[in-house]
């Protein structure tokens, strides 16, 4: 899969310019850090998650005849909020293949907003991502991570970095499947192609950084954790040549690191974010970005409650 054109994220900018918020860069106010670290807080769209970003895009470019019967899609979270937030604005049925961990936090959110949950084990889960598609539910199949047109609603976010700090010298965005880091990264090399553009996985799932290790997809033992937003077993080979062509490299933060960064997102900006928002910061306070201008996808803020409280209480 080739790099999504920039004229495919300019246009999708005006399609989701009535309900995705501009969000705002913020530098975070750390004197000992390795680097001028800003954060992207995507955690401020209506839903907590950049997600309605890419689903309001594809949905808007779906025929009225394909979204008739309702959309469906396989989420961990997010994405299945996104989804469903536009099918309740659309007034059609949403359903959700979701793994059998996902956070009641991001359950309850999906209820709310009308979508119907239907919970699987993770191997089945994955399955379904794997394949991009589940016969079983009638309705348009919305794939989170390797539809085009999602990517280029995830691209704007791109377009918005450069147009707030034109001089970046790195962004570091969060890897589940490649959605996210790919629509950004076709934005930074189609304008500024000297950006250091990183991914960032967590060690109990990190299938990106072992694929690029090995210069080829592989499978990794995939643990699941409170980082419920990123990771899986493995990289989508379809969306292999896609991130191998745009990304620097895939950088990797423990759990612990993670804990902490959410942490001082707390203190120091008020800011709550879910552990694969809080990954990209852990990176860039570790200096693996290097240094220089530095900005963190703050990818959402979904965490749930239980979790939070226990993360801040140390």
């Amino acid at each position: 899969m080739k790099a999504i054109q920039l004229l495919e994220i300019v246009a999708a900018t005006d399609r989701i310019g009535d309900y995705a918020l501009r969000s705002p860069l913020l530098r975070l106010p750390v004197e000992d850090a390795p680097a001028e670290i800003y954060l992207k807080l995507e955690n401020l769209q209506p839903i907590g998650s950049f997600k309605l970003r890419g689903a309001g895009n594809a949905m808007a470019l779906a025929t009225p005849e394909r979204l008739k019967r309702g959309v469906v899609t396989a989420s961990a979270g997010n994405m299945a909020q996104g989804v469903a937030w536009h099918a309740r604005r659309l007034d059609i049925p949403c359903h959700v293949v979701v793994p059998d961990h996902a956070p009641e936090t991001k359950l309850d959110a999906i209820r709310r907003l009308g979508g119907e949950i239907i919970k699987t084990p993770f191997d089945e889960w994955w399955g379904i991502i794997l394949s991009g598609g589940y016969e079983a539910l009638p309705g348009l199949f919305i794939h989170p991570v390797r539809d085009r047109d999602v990517m280029a609603g995830n691209g704007t976010i791109g377009l918005e970095i450069l147009e707030d700090l034109p001089d970046v010298d790195a962004v570091i965005i969060p890897y589940g499947g490649g959605g996210l880091s790919s629509g950004i990264a076709s934005a930074l090399r189609a304008l500024k192609p000297d950006t250091r553009i990183y991914a960032v996985e967590v060690e109990t799932a990190a299938p990106l950084a072992a694929s690029l290790a090995a210069g080829r997809p592989v499978a990794v033992d995939y643990q699941a954790s409170f980082v419920d937003g990123i990771g899986g077993a493995s990289v989508l080979p379809e969306m292999w040549e896609m991130v191998s062509g745009l990304l620097d490299g895939a950088l990797v933060v423990t759990l612990d690191e993670v804990r902490a960064a959410i942490r001082l997102l707390a203190a120091r900006q008020r800011v709550i974010a879910e552990g694969a928002g809080a990954a990209s910061v852990a990176a860039a306070l570790a200096g693996r970005a290097g240094a220089g201008k530095v900005v963190c996808v703050v990818s959402g803020g979904n965490i749930d409650h239980d979790v939070l409280a226990g993360i801040l209480s140390g």
